[in-house]
């Protein structure tokens, strides 16, 4: 995904003003050092991962999440001349990766590449091409609540025992409630089998337990935009129509004419719909009230279409 114009002109600005250059980050905060006596900016890609550093600094952080409306559809998002600014500002800056979110190597890249870095994909071993949707894989979550503790603190300097102490306790007791509905739908549902409109729930339905039987190709291809296999689309329309698979889970924030299709012949069966969504919902969620809505319902929907 290019940078538009406006954006570039922007950061030539920045960069002719000074801003320094950096080697780009992998798994953990590179570039960069400890920041003393004042809040620490912090630049989320997205706001999920934007949550999660906002609960661990607290009040020793400020943090701006580029893409924070649900209306927006991250795989086509066309940054603006203030994320350009807000990267330029960063001390510390935490992408998805894994060719979700190329926009905002770009821009970290352009207006100097200098603050330490997170980039999630690194940390969870994925590359382009690869799944993408890490925030709903929970252990991957778990190691991005450590990491960004971690970095913060080291940035925070003599102060970095409280995030230390805030991590901590945010992985202990905030993530409580997130982590214990995850393990009793799994204890419930396991090996039931399910379907998706994209490549969204797969690692969430890993984590489950459940049976994703929608061809790995189709979710792909959806979550891609790009054209579905004949054959892909035929598996999966029969998945619905014979009633294979107990719920179906739809991404509302990329619903193509083909999933909309898919959806009303869901309704039209009966087939239970979970949904879900790529950015926080309602805006102003935490990643964990997010999360434990959506598995709610999740859970909902399966006792539905499993009768149990």
């Amino acid at each position: 995904m290019r940078v538009a114009a406006p954006v570039l002109a922007t950061v030539t600005v920045l960069l002719l003003a000074g801003c320094a250059s950096a080697t780009a980050g992998g798994a953990g905060a590179t570039g960069g050092g400890a920041v003393h006596g004042r809040v620490l900016r912090v630049v989320a890609a997205e706001n999920f991962w934007g949550s999660l550093a906002a609960q661990i600094g607290g009040s020793r952080v400020q943090v701006t999440s580029i893409i924070a409306n649900p209306n927006t559809d991250p795989h086509d998002y066309e940054p603006t001349a203030r994320d350009a600014r807000a990267f330029s500002r960063a001390d510390y800056v935490i992408e998805n990766g894994a060719g979700y979110d190329p926009w905002a190597a770009q821009l970290r890249s352009a207006t100097g590449g200098r603050q330490p870095l997170l980039r999630v994909a690194d940390l969870a071993g994925a590359k382009p091409g690869d799944n993408p949707h890490l925030w709903y894989d929970p252990s991957t979550v778990d190691q991005v609540v450590a990491r960004i503790t971690r970095d913060l603190a080291a940035l925070d300097g003599d102060a970095g025992g409280s995030i230390r102490a805030r991590g901590q306790l945010f992985a202990r007791v905030g993530l409580a409630g997130y982590h214990q509905l995850i393990a009793t739908i799994r204890a419930q549902y396991a090996g039931t089998p399910v379907g998706a409109s994209e490549s969204i729930f797969a690692p969430l339905a890993g984590a489950l337990g459940l049976a994703l039987r929608t061809p790995s190709g189709f979710l792909q291809a959806i979550s891609e935009g790009s054209d579905v296999s004949a054959a892909d689309k035929s598996v999966a329309d029969r998945q619905i129509g014979a009633h294979q698979i107990r719920i179906y889970a739809e991404n509302t924030q990329n619903e193509t004419p083909q999933i909309a299709l898919q959806v009303q012949a869901c309704r039209a069966g009966g087939i239970p719909i979970a949904t879900f969504t790529e950015t926080l919902t309602p805006a102003g969620a935490s990643f964990q009230q997010w999360q434990e809505s959506q598995l709610q319902a999740l859970r909902a929907a399966l006792a539905k279409g499993t009768g149990r």
